[in-house]
């Protein structure tokens, strides 16, 4: 079972990744001021993670494929890595839906 991980940096500010069951990050949030915005940032991808339209396929300068999962309101909720392939991205867009709905929460130590 996949989980989010919430930091809270030296500014005050917060954000999450969403880790696979085996660790890997498979999705990183924006910076958020408090860290209620980012537990509203967190039942935004358990919401939208479903819907396959609200991923956004990309293509970065380098060739590399890598998506953002959006909001109703078409803002970016989470990005994620890097990808070798077009299938190695379409997984990790598999992994989101799998692991997002259900995923625990914690805090990074």
């Amino acid at each position: 079972m996949g989980k989010f991980v919430i930091q809270e940096n030296d500014k005050g500010q917060f954000h999450f990744s969403l880790k696979a069951a085996n660790g890997q990050i498979i999705l990183s949030s924006q910076e958020y001021a408090s860290k209620a915005g980012c537990d509203n940032g967190i039942e935004s991808v358990r919401t939208n993670s479903s819907d396959d339209g609200k991923f956004e396929r990309r293509v970065a300068k380098d060739g590399r494929p890598y998506f953002n999962l959006k909001a109703a309101n078409a803002q970016v909720i989470g990005t994620s890595q890097m990808y070798s392939s077009e299938e190695a991205m379409e997984n990790g867009i598999a992994s989101v839906k799998t692991n997002a709905p259900d995923a625990t929460v914690e805090m990074a130590k």
